[in-house]
């Protein structure tokens, strides 16, 4: 048997394995008694805006429902029907017997419901000249938002020199001022703010939400389409006013 020699220089390189991180803002489904009642209020909100839930990773929140809560053994099913596959599950005990055939997805660690880092203002896919931050921790974007562009801000309030074009996002813990018309997705006073409003010069969203709470495109007042305009909270309602 003849031997071989190998000429490692020669050899080829095993290939490089790279890793890198992305956040995403993931949006927490709480579900409440009576569960039939919270999944007709769920099918409620998709039937007016698809874009509910579109495009969101999916965290299930169990924290509101006790061990007896009428429908827990299905409601899994129950959403997997809606396809709706949760990438975490929270709160509850694993332990309840009607969890007990659930499946589990892997439990996610490492994040926060409030105190998040923002990211930095290139991490929003715009470049170093679109974005000034004041002392005042107000985000300025410069130019127009473009479509499938996601521009989040956790320290505050975010400001658009110009418009907001359909399948783009804003995503503030303060509030949101759009001098343009604002044609995508805003969502204000993320971590419990509130207080926070939507401003936009001309209104045309696809959603609003302020502290969890949401209004679909469905829901704006038609009068107030295309005009300038402010959403803000109300006893856990999203109400559209005029600006004068």
């Amino acid at each position: 048997m003849s031997e071989q020699t190998v000429d490692i220089a020669q050899s080829p390189r095993p290939m490089t394995i790279r890793a890198c991180g992305r956040s995403f803002m993931a949006l927490v489904l709480a579900p409440q008694a009576p569960i039939a009642d919270w999944l007709s209020a769920l099918d409620h909100q998709v039937a007016r805006s698809s874009a509910f839930l579109s495009g969101k990773p999916i965290i299930l929140d169990l924290g509101l429902l006790d061990a007896a809560a009428e429908g827990l053994a299905d409601l899994q099913a129950a959403l997997r029907d809606r396809h709706i596959i949760p990438v975490s599950i929270e709160g509850g005990d694993r332990t309840w017997p009607a969890l007990r055939n659930w499946d589990f997805p892997p439990v996610l660690t490492g994040g926060r419901a409030h105190d998040i880092a923002p990211p930095d203002a290139t991490e929003a896919e715009g470049t170093a000249g679109e974005f000034t931050l004041t002392a005042g921790r107000t985000l300025f974007v410069e130019t127009p938002v473009r479509s499938g562009q996601i521009v989040t801000w956790l320290e505050g309030d975010i400001v658009v020199a110009g418009g907001v074009a359909p399948g783009a996002e804003l995503i503030a813990s303060g509030s949101i001022h759009v001098y343009g018309p604002l044609r995508g997705r805003a969502i204000a006073g993320v971590g419990g703010n509130g207080a926070a409003r939507i401003f936009a010069r001309r209104m045309f969203a696809e959603l609003l939400a302020i502290d969890g709470f949401y209004m679909t495109a469905e829901e704006i007042d038609q009068q107030s389409v295309g005009q300038p305009a402010q959403a803000l909270l109300d006893s856990d309602h999203v109400l559209m006013h005029p600006l004068t």
